[in-house]
């Protein structure tokens, strides 16, 4: 069964991201395979200020016990689901933050995205696949795209009825590729 991590790519107050977690957790079940949110509030990395690269660090030997207790969530992964709030055109620094911080963890791995904004997080997810392919990841090519969510909420702030249900579609898609780029990759990375 692949290992998928959510990463809810944003800590501030009021995010969007927190409710689309159990949406995606319950179609990752659904798709057979093992999802675990890893949210960044749960993970206070520090500003990444190291001499050299992550990409250096071998055995997942960082300085930094939060970063080293990161990268071992990462090493579990199988793939990835990214949830990416777009924000000014771009997606946030607490989730570069956490990309940039480890490297080899991410390594030979797909991953996807579930983005919001005024253009459904589109230019977010098109520099994220940038970082991805720097990250030697395979970002592949269905994602979940969610324009205008703030008229998805109801006044308590909730999700409305249905909310979700006109990207169902999107989302079957993202995780049927991204199993299978998920199975070959598992199977590549054991040999």
């Amino acid at each position: 069964m692949l290992n998928i991590k959510i990463i809810v790519g944003s800590t501030r107050e009021g995010r969007f991201s927190e409710k689309l977690v159990p949406w995606i957790q319950n179609a990752v079940t659904e798709a057979g395979m093992n999802p675990e949110v890893l949210d960044l509030r749960d993970h206070p990395l520090p500003f990444y200020k190291e001499a050299g690269s992550a990409a250096y660090v071998q055995n997942g030997e960082y300085p930094d016990p939060l970063v080293r207790a990161w990268a071992e969530k990462i090493k579990e992964g199988d793939a990835f689901i990214i949830i990416a709030p777009e924000y000014n055109h771009g997606y946030t620094a607490v989730l570069k933050n956490a990309l940039d911080s480890i490297y080899g963890e991410w390594n030979n791995k797909p991953v996807t995205f579930v983005a919001y904004g005024s253009v459904g997080g589109g230019r977010a997810v098109e520099q994220l696949r940038q970082v991805a392919v720097e990250l030697q990841m395979a970002p592949i090519r269905a994602a979940v795209h969610i324009p205008a969510p703030w008229n998805m909420r109801d006044e308590k702030g909730d999700l409305k009825e249905g909310a979700l249900d006109g990207y169902a579609h999107s989302l079957t898609d993202a995780l049927t590729q991204l199993a299978w780029w998920g199975e070959v990759l598992k199977t590549a990375r054991a040999k």
